[in-house]
């Protein structure tokens, strides 16, 4: 067999296959390059190394190499002291044909196990002040069944809520509306609520939602002071300390709520999530908001994803539901025990019936690739295809593009730049390439700098658009906040917009920063722009996938303009970004348990410094 170190593997599989050797030098190659194939799999967003799919196969297409059949290379794994099973203590646990890093598998089990623990206990509810409270709060919907009054309710009546709806669907308004519900409930005056979202620019983005939703809900003042209108990153909330993967909130020092809600929740990963339901004490009510088809975590997991599997209502639920709401409710056999936890709402306010960019996500979602193609050349007034771009093309359509808001710039008028520049956007599959997010933002801002007069040399020039790559609590930038560099009297600022208008920094003051005329869809995530226009390169990548493409259109509301291939755009519809877990799995059928031996290995002096590289 090849020298494991001559495979194209990464330092981080490297230094693991290393570790694993020094406790067990005794190890056999193919369990080694299990473990580090389960490493790498980690830093591709799985969860675990799925055994049946590779089986055989060859890992990398450039090396003769193949791996042994999957009854073979199971036999070696279960008869390594480096491999256990469910329950015992080793580096690496093969759980059926999933084998994980240690960490994993405990997160996954431990987070499936109080999932299902708090979806299974049920608060005491009023039903009639319940009753009450959603016919005044939601008499404004029509629709019927009315999916928002529907999720509110199953979020005041369960401890954990899971409420997944595209853009536009009304997510903020059912969350704002729903804790007042919950707060019109007896001793609801004394409920400690969390706002919390993955990053500083969401957070911020919630609690503005939600501060600016307050003044026209039907609700005593008492209530809407009560409403929470700050909202913090995970990170913040439990207590992140830098490089260890601890937190200073878990089971043991747990928050202090009675009620945290989680938005863009599809963006969290397992060991994110894990720690928070841990920190989160057993009698509070979690809701988790997000959208199941986009972008899931750039980390390890799809955890959202696969808690709305299992959505459904059965004859009791949709019984419970109906006499409290008064509507009808469609019965489904829940597909995991999560049970009638998970709500989807699918009525867009975004989309009209006759819009063509709801249409088109819709054939995405459902994969139909012909459909898509057929949409996108039907001439739609929000919709446009350049089905043979090139690179110098894509730039003076973008310089176009931007041109309203290069005018806008020179005002100095942080307003008005602001709107302008959220009126376009130009979005990406990757960072490399011609149409990639460095390539586009290089010959965008070459192009401006020629027009404005600006020597090559200069990096800041009034008009510049930057995205933060790191917070900075000190000044209040978090990664992913949009800054515009405006002439002033006081010389050039990048400003930003805040809860009490715009503040501006001298550009050397700003933390890690990007040019962001062009930004990654992934970047995205949670922005609205009133056109977009979506770039993919012009080779097949394995970024090409289906929640990509959806992800991208819909950060659009009144147009998109989509520039790529017929075979990438149709790649991307019909390919779907499957992550390998066992989430979804462990959240549905009863599960037989039987006793397992344990095997001891003595444990780590101290503890690792991050979730991947940790042995346990």
């Amino acid at each position: 067999m090849t020298d494991l170190f001559e495979l194209p593997l990464g330092p981080l599989e490297r230094a693991f296959i290393a570790s694993l050797q020094r406790l067990e030098p005794e190890t056999p190659d193919m369990v080694l390059l299990a473990a580090a194939l389960c490493c790498e799999a980690l830093a591709s967003g799985d969860v675990c190394l799925p055994l049946e799919r590779l089986a055989g196969k060859r890992p990398w297409a450039e090396v003769d190499l193949s791996l042994p059949a999957l009854a073979t290379w199971r036999a070696q794994l279960e008869a390594s002291p480096l491999i256990g099973a469910r329950g015992e203590y080793a580096p690496l646990i093969l759980d059926g044909d999933r084998l994980y890093l240690a960490r994993y598998q405990a997160y996954e089990e431990q987070l499936a196990e109080q999932l299902l623990a708090r979806a299974a206990d049920a608060p005491a509810v009023d039903e009639r002040q319940l009753s009450d409270s959603l016919a005044r709060l939601f008499a404004f919907n029509r629709q019927s069944p009315d999916w928002q009054r529907l999720a509110a309710a199953q979020a005041v009546r369960r401890r954990l809520a899971v409420i997944s709806g595209g853009p536009g669907t009304g997510k903020t308004t059912t969350v704002v509306r729903l804790l007042a519900a919950l707060l019109e409930q007896p001793g609801g005056e004394r409920l400690a609520i969390g706002l919390a979202a993955p990053t500083g620019k969401a957070a911020a983005r919630m609690a503005e939602a939600i501060r600016n939703a307050k003044a026209e809900l039907p609700v005593s003042d008492a209530v809407k002071a009560a409403l929470p209108d700050e909202a913090r990153t995970l990170h913040r909330l439990l207590g992140s300390r830098g490089d260890s993967p601890k937190v200073r909130h878990d089971a043991a020092k747990p928050l202090a709520l009675d009620v945290l809600v989680v938005d863009e929740a599809s963006m969290v990963d397992l060991a994110l999530m894990a720690k928070l339901v841990a920190a989160l004490p057993p009698k509070a009510r979690l809701i988790l908001l997000g959208d199941k088809d986009q972008l899931a975590a750039v980390e390890a997991g799809a955890v959202f994803a696969e808690l709305c599997e299992g959505r459904g209502f059965d004859t009791q639920a949709a019984a419970d539901l109906q006499r409290i709401t008064g509507q009808h409710v469609p019965v489904e056999t829940p597909r995991s025990r999560l049970g009638d936890a998970v709500v989807l709402l699918t009525h867009s306010h975004r989309f009209a019936g006759d819009s063509g960019i709801g249409e088109l996500a819709r054939r995405i979602n459902a994969g139909d690739a012909k459909g898509t193609v057929a949409l996108l050349q039907e001439g739609r007034a929000d919709l446009a295809w350049n089905e043979t771009p090139s690179p110098a093309a894509l730039i003076e359509r973008l310089e176009q593009g931007y041109s309203p808001y290069l005018q806008a710039a020179r005002q100095a008028d942080p307003s008005a730049a602001f709107e302008a520049f959220n009126g376009f956007r130009a979005l990406t599959a990757q960072r490399e390439g011609a149409f990639g997010l460095t390539g586009i933002n290089e010959a965008l801002e070459a192009r401006f700098k020629r027009r404005l007069g600006v020597p090559a040399r200069e990096r800041w020039y009034p008009g510049r658009a930057v995205m933060v790559r790191q917070n900075d609590y000190a000044l209040g930038l978090f990664n992913g906040d949009i800054g515009l560099c405006l002439k002033t009297e006081q010389g050039l600022r990048v400003f930003f917009e805040g809860d009490d208008g715009y503040r501006g920094f001298a550009p050397a003051r700003l933390p890690s920063h990007d040019s962001a005329f062009a930004m990654t869809v992934h970047k995205s995530q949670g922005s609205e722009f009133t056109e977009v226009l979506l770039a993919l390169p012009e080779q097949p990548s394995p970024l090409l996938t289906r929640s990509l493409f959806y992800t991208g259109i819909t950060r659009a509301k009144r147009k998109v303009e989509i520039w790529a291939l017929p075979a990438r755009l149709a790649e991307a519809v019909v390919t779907r970004a499957e992550r390998a877990a066992g989430l979804a799995e462990r959240l549905g059928a009863d599960e037989a348990k039987g006793s397992v031996e344990v095997r001891t290995m003595p444990k780590p002096a101290s503890e690792p410094a991050g979730d991947q590289l940790s042995l346990f």
